[in-house]
């Protein structure tokens, strides 16, 4: 019977066959010097290149390593909950492939861990490699969302974090579809501490986190742990509304004292109702930002599709292609029982 693991590392991996051995070599190094088994959780999160081969290698050779394939690219956050689905550690550590977070430093937070925290997070000290635009607006997004969100969500860290079981069975049990990890793992609670480190530039390969994705990020942190975009909507409206009334008594002394040809034209009436139209699009959208993600949750599909996993036992290997976690509906067969 195998060694159940003490640790559990979680890494997603997305077109990362140029950091994929590295990351392997560095991570032995490191775990193996805890002197406590430990497991090695590699999530193929719809890989286009060599990764999914390359880490079928090294499950097929490392029987700490273990290998869950997705049916699809479900994104990034997805990936990590599937790991955490996944781990059976008492501790679970998250890390990126690209090795821009440094193992080593989780020695550092098995230590914290072990001091009695529940939560060990990577603070971000210095960015190397990144161009100033990418730096501004980093350090924009997490100063917003600690300032408007519902909970304390450190600045200047990502998912690189420890998590004690008790953490992860929290996690495990938050099967909402726009996912926001850091801030999940913060509305948990329990002991949280950090430890900062220098963010090194990739290894290899390019970003998976270009303008686009960024901006779907930072709306899901935003519409997931906070409402102040929608509360936003009643200072806004007030504030024109006051100017509407200020506007009247206002335009109607300048008429009596320069004439009637004061404000005579269209021209400031269609500027007006331009203002007023996108501030009403606007808000809208954000309405509707909220509305889509309550259909998500409605559907209730799975989280993410398995194709395949490597290095777990049977029992594991034989359970469906799902996401295990979610909740079976009344009604449902979850393939595993007839119905009736």
């Amino acid at each position: 019977m195998k060694e159940k693991p003490v640790y559990s590392v979680v890494a997603p991996i997305y077109n990362e066959e140029g950091n994929i051995d590295l990351l392997y070599k560095r991570m032995v190094t490191v775990m193996d010097s805890t002197g406590e088994p430990w497991e090695l959780i590699l999530v193929n999160d719809g890989s286009r290149d060599r990764s999914p081969e390359m880490i079928n290698e090294l499950a097929a050779r490392e029987p700490r390593i273990k290998v869950v394939h997705f049916a699809r690219n479900f994104g990034h956050q997805t990936a990590v909950t599937a790991g955490i689905d996944h781990a059976a550690g008492e501790a679970v550590i998250l890390i990126d492939a690209d090795l821009q977070d440094p193992p080593e430093l989780i020695l550092d937070m098995i230590e914290r861990w072990k001091a009695g925290f529940q939560v060990v997070y990577a603070v971000r000290e210095k960015r190397i490699g990144e161009s100033w635009f990418k730096l501004f607006t980093a350090k924009l997004f997490y100063r917003v969302i600690y300032r408007i969100t519902d909970v304390d969500i450190p600045v200047d860290t990502g998912d690189f974090r420890l998590m004690d079981r008790k953490v992860v069975d929290v996690l495990v049990r938050m099967r909402e579809h726009n996912r926001f990890i850091r801030g999940m793992t913060s509305w948990a609670g329990f002991r949280q501490t950090g430890v900062t480190y220098v963010r090194e530039a990739r290894h290899s390969g390019e970003t998976k986190y270009p303008l686009s994705k960024m901006v779907r990020f930072a709306m899901d942190a935003i519409t997931s742990f906070s409402y102040f975009p929608l509360q936003i909507m009643v200072y806004v409206s007030g504030a024109l509304g006051l100017l509407a009334l200020l506007a009247i008594p206002l335009v109607a002394v300048l008429r009596l004292m320069l004439g009637e040809g004061f404000f005579g034209g269209q021209a400031t009436t269609i500027v007006l109702l331009l203002l007023m139209s996108s501030f009403q699009l606007f808000f809208l959208f954000i309405l509707g930002q909220y509305v889509a993600r309550t259909y998500d949750e409605t559907r209730n599909r799975p989280l993410y599709v398995i194709a395949d996993k490597r290095g777990f036992e049977d029992a594991a290997a034989a359970s469906p292609p799902i996401d295990e976690a979610a909740p079976i509906p009344e009604g449902v067969s979850d393939g595993r029982q007839p119905f009736g």
